[in-house]
Protein backbone atom coordinates (compact mmCIF):
# COMPACT_ATOMS: atom_id res chain seq x y z
CA UNK A 1 0.00 0.00 0.00
CA UNK A 2 1.16 3.47 -1.12
CA UNK A 3 1.64 6.07 1.96
CA UNK A 4 0.55 9.42 0.67
CA UNK A 5 3.61 11.81 -0.16
CA UNK A 6 3.78 15.50 1.94
CA UNK A 7 5.01 18.05 0.84
CA UNK A 8 7.68 20.24 2.40
CA UNK A 9 5.39 23.31 3.01
CA UNK A 10 2.59 21.72 4.13
CA UNK A 11 0.48 22.26 0.90
CA UNK A 12 -1.41 19.60 0.09
CA UNK A 13 -3.06 19.58 -3.57
CA UNK A 14 -6.90 19.46 -3.83
CA UNK A 15 -7.26 15.96 -5.21
CA UNK A 16 -5.19 14.38 -2.52
CA UNK A 17 -7.78 15.10 -0.18
CA UNK A 18 -10.68 12.45 0.16
CA UNK A 19 -12.95 14.86 1.84
CA UNK A 20 -12.89 17.34 -1.84
CA UNK A 21 -16.37 16.90 -3.04
CA UNK A 22 -16.06 15.87 -7.15
CA UNK A 23 -15.73 18.72 -9.55
CA UNK A 24 -19.27 18.11 -11.02
CA UNK A 25 -20.96 18.92 -7.57
CA UNK A 26 -19.23 22.29 -7.30
CA UNK A 27 -21.31 24.85 -7.46
CA UNK A 28 -19.98 27.40 -11.10
CA UNK A 29 -18.81 30.44 -9.53
CA UNK A 30 -17.47 32.17 -12.92
CA UNK A 31 -18.94 31.88 -16.05
CA UNK A 32 -17.50 33.06 -19.51
CA UNK A 33 -18.64 35.72 -21.79
CA UNK A 34 -21.88 33.90 -23.44
CA UNK A 35 -22.97 31.90 -20.00
CA UNK A 36 -23.17 35.41 -18.54
CA UNK A 37 -24.75 36.94 -21.38
CA UNK A 38 -27.64 34.14 -21.40
CA UNK A 39 -27.49 33.97 -17.85
CA UNK A 40 -28.53 37.93 -17.75
CA UNK A 41 -30.74 37.53 -21.04
CA UNK A 42 -28.25 40.02 -22.72
CA UNK A 43 -26.43 39.42 -26.47
CA UNK A 44 -23.03 38.22 -25.74
CA UNK A 45 -21.92 41.03 -27.72
CA UNK A 46 -23.43 43.43 -25.52
CA UNK A 47 -20.86 42.33 -22.77
CA UNK A 48 -18.44 42.96 -24.88
CA UNK A 49 -19.37 46.10 -26.08
CA UNK A 50 -19.80 46.97 -22.35
CA UNK A 51 -16.96 45.62 -21.18
CA UNK A 52 -14.82 48.58 -23.85
CA UNK A 53 -17.00 51.63 -22.83
CA UNK A 54 -17.65 50.48 -19.44
CA UNK A 55 -20.64 50.29 -17.69
CA UNK A 56 -20.91 46.87 -17.43
CA UNK A 57 -20.82 44.20 -14.70
CA UNK A 58 -16.92 43.57 -13.26
CA UNK A 59 -14.85 40.94 -14.96
CA UNK A 60 -11.82 39.23 -14.62
CA UNK A 61 -9.05 38.49 -16.86
CA UNK A 62 -7.27 34.91 -16.76
CA UNK A 63 -4.70 35.01 -19.39
CA UNK A 64 -6.86 35.68 -22.61
CA UNK A 65 -9.76 34.46 -20.68
CA UNK A 66 -12.80 36.86 -19.82
CA UNK A 67 -14.86 35.05 -16.79
CA UNK A 68 -17.90 36.88 -14.78
CA UNK A 69 -18.16 36.04 -11.16
CA UNK A 70 -21.92 35.39 -10.55
CA UNK A 71 -22.34 37.89 -7.65
CA UNK A 72 -20.86 40.48 -9.82
CA UNK A 73 -23.43 39.98 -12.40
CA UNK A 74 -26.06 39.82 -9.74
CA UNK A 75 -24.88 42.94 -7.88
CA UNK A 76 -24.82 44.84 -11.59
CA UNK A 77 -28.23 43.47 -12.46
CA UNK A 78 -29.60 44.76 -8.92
CA UNK A 79 -28.29 48.37 -9.67
CA UNK A 80 -30.75 48.56 -12.21
CA UNK A 81 -33.81 48.55 -10.83
CA UNK A 82 -36.52 51.28 -11.30
CA UNK A 83 -39.94 51.61 -10.16
CA UNK A 84 -41.32 53.09 -13.70
CA UNK A 85 -39.70 54.75 -16.19
CA UNK A 86 -40.90 57.80 -14.89
CA UNK A 87 -38.72 57.38 -11.59
CA UNK A 88 -36.22 59.85 -11.19
CA UNK A 89 -33.25 57.66 -10.70
CA UNK A 90 -34.23 56.51 -14.21
CA UNK A 91 -34.89 59.89 -15.87
CA UNK A 92 -31.37 60.66 -14.80
CA UNK A 93 -29.68 57.57 -15.95
CA UNK A 94 -30.86 57.98 -19.11
CA UNK A 95 -30.23 61.75 -18.98
CA UNK A 96 -26.63 60.69 -18.72
CA UNK A 97 -26.63 57.69 -21.26
CA UNK A 98 -28.01 60.41 -23.72
CA UNK A 99 -25.19 63.02 -23.07
CA UNK A 100 -22.85 60.04 -23.77
CA UNK A 101 -24.26 59.70 -27.28
CA UNK A 102 -25.33 56.04 -26.17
Amino acid sequence: MRRPVSHPSGYAPACASSTAPPIEKVPRRYLTNDEAAAFLRLSPRTLEKLRVIGGGPRFRKFGRRVMYAVEDLVAWADTRTFEATFDPEYAARRARLAARGR
